[in-house]
């Protein structure tokens, strides 16, 4: 519930704000906890005026949000400010409201008496395991500059290869999406009218003309009925590929699809060895970094292989024998983990491991646009040639016989 309130401070100087709390009781204690002096308070009842309202449905945080988050909390605490100021000042300045207000919670658990890390770990939809397990090393260390420097870092290097492979796809889809608008706009509209001259004209008809007519009359006919068949299907798909099972199925295509498994793998060692690295540099023991590291990692298939090495590892096996098992990790990344751990440098091996996957992934991005521009152009090419032939070639015949 929001509250607004009007109190004074210790200088006397009257403060008005609004306040998120369960109950008036608790906003009540909330302010008064930060010195203030409540001469008003009142639930804040909205307004009725649809244009007046928020639709916080469309309100979320995006991983550039909670990088650049963590580059400002990494600074701040450098500078030696309090965990309460910093938090309340980020809300402050927040230009995004979902974060504001969630930082604004923070602040109030934190001034309630309760530690970053488990204030943190109420908001799992912004902060992982991950990020509240690193957070809570840094605050054990006593050195949370240095953990959320970690965290600013890594989430950067992440944000960058996710962002990119993702960015690579935007314009193929865009030409694919054009591309079939353009076509069923000429099947259901263009091609039926040109059909009606052609069947007029008594003449005998290529196959291909046929078979484009009759797609043209099936889009006509039963377009409508295919499309809410198809958005049934997608809407089926999308639920089962948020089951376990269906995670599992996306994760083994992932891993298998030609060319695509390769960048996938890539970019799941990428993540695997980054994130190891920075929980090791944190002082996070190898055991919760293994059990934090099958959950970041998101594949089933690479998720299983952790846990199964975290079995191992716990029965007394070393990291590099436990992974060993796995055809899925390459042998030129077991060999390094092993000379990692005999020579007590396993830290800066991963890192040089993350760097070079991290080239490799890169490197496959570019080479995986660099093939879909030309394939697509010759993929369009030859369709609409095809189109345009089953149509302009009977009508050629046509004129020219008569």
């Amino acid at each position: 519930m929001l509250f607004n309130y009007k109190a004074l401070d210790n200088t006397g100087q009257e403060k008005t704000g609004a306040i998120e709390a369960v109950n008036v009781d608790v906003a009540i204690t909330s302010l008064q906890r930060r010195g203030l002096v409540i001469s008003s308070i009142k639930e804040d009842t909205g307004s009725n005026s649809l244009f007046d309202k928020k639709f916080t449905f469309f309100e979320r945080v995006t991983g550039k949000d909670v990088v650049i988050l963590s580059r400002q909390m990494s600074t701040l605490f450098e500078a030696q400010i309090s965990a309460l100021r910093i938090f309340r000042l980020l809300s402050a300045e927040s230009e995004n409201p979902l974060l504001a207000k969630k930082l604004a919670q923070i602040a109030d658990d934190l001034q309630g008496g309760s530690q970053i890390s488990a204030a943190l770990a109420k908001h799992p939809a912004l902060f992982n395991d991950f990020y509240v397990n690193m957070v809570r090393s840094g605050e054990e260390s006593g050195k949370l500059d240095q953990s959320f420097l970690y965290l600013a870092d890594y989430l950067d290097r992440t944000y960058e290869v996710t962002s990119k492979a993702r960015n690579a796809l935007i314009y193929p889809a865009f030409v694919v999406v054009t591309f079939i608008s353009v076509m069923v706009l000429m099947l259901t509209v263009v091609i039926p009218k040109i059909s009606a001259i052609l069947l007029e004209s008594g003449q005998d008809i290529p196959i291909y003309t046929k078979v484009v007519l009759g797609i043209s009359n099936f889009f006509v006919e039963y377009g409508l009925g295919f499309l809410a068949l198809l958005v049934v299907v997608g809407i089926i798909l999308w639920r089962f590929f948020r089951t376990p099972e269906g995670k599992r199925t996306m994760s083994q295509i992932k891993l298998s699809f030609p060319y695509v498994s390769r960048l996938y793998r890539k970019l799941y060692l990428s993540r695997m060895a980054d994130n190891m690295n920075t929980m090791l540099l944190s002082g996070i023991p190898m055991i919760r970094t293994l059990e934090l590291t099958a959950d970041v990692i998101d594949n089933t298939i690479y998720k299983d292989i952790f846990t199964d090495a975290l079995s191992r590892v716990k029965a007394g096996s070393s990291v590099s024998d436990a992974l060993s098992r796995n055809a899925e990790i390459p042998g030129i990344m077991i060999q390094m983990i092993k000379v990692g751990e005999e020579t007590g440098e396993l830290g800066n091996i991963l890192k040089t491991l993350a760097r070079f996957y991290t080239r490799e992934v890169n490197n496959a991005v570019d080479t995986l646009v660099d093939l879909i521009e030309p394939l697509m152009i010759v993929l369009l090419g030859l369709g609409v040639g095809f189109l345009l032939s089953s149509v302009l070639i009977p009508i050629y015949n046509i004129a020219s016989a008569t």
